[in-house]
């Protein structure tokens, strides 16, 4: 979503837009296979301050890091910006004020994308580890997983194994 800078008026305005599967898949490498976000923003704007408070809400689906099927998780995060304009300082104590991110803009900048930092901030919101509730995970999966019968069916002692000859090292010691 471009906000645009020029034809912004004194005060509050509001601005509303869904983002789905293929807001995702307009970056590389992203891990959302599917999405129904929601994405709300109050601009403020008063004198040479941008304000800029935006709540993502929504659902977003990925691959279990078990099973590797589809699961949907949910999101709710949210942001604020303070907009300046001019070079961006190389102090980075300058990079935020209060309980805001501050984004630089050069003087003849129009709009602002807020494309980037909201699938930054959605990506952010999910877990580090994405499985599905125990016992949900598809089990034709997880035999693989669980199974000790695989374990003995290896032959303990074959010398055509590559670390065949390092399991003697340990039954020496």
């Amino acid at each position: 979503m471009k906000v645009p800078l020029n034809g912004l008026t004194q005060g509050r305005t509001e601005f509303r837009w869904s983002v789905g599967k293929e807001f995702f898949a307009s970056f590389e490498n992203s891990e959302i296979l599917d999405a129904r976000v929601e994405v709300a923003a109050t601009i403020e704007k008063s004198g040479r301050f941008i304000g800029v408070d935006c709540s993502v809400e929504g659902d977003v689906t990925v691959l279990c890091d078990r099973c590797f099927e589809e699961l949907v998780l949910p999101v709710s995060t949210g942001f604020k910006l303070s907009v300046k304009f001019g070079p961006e300082p190389s102090d980075e104590g300058l990079l935020s004020e209060d309980d805001r991110e501050i984004v630089f803009l050069s003087d003849s900048d129009t709009d602002l994308d807020l494309d980037q930092v909201v699938y930054d901030y959605v990506c952010l919101s999910l877990p580090v580890q994405r499985v599905h509730p125990e016992g949900e995970c598809n089990p034709d999966a997880l035999k693989y997983l669980n199974s000790e019968s695989d374990t003995e069916t290896l032959p303990s002692s074959d010398s055509s194994l590559p670390f065949a000859s390092l399991k003697s090292l340990l039954g020496n010691s």
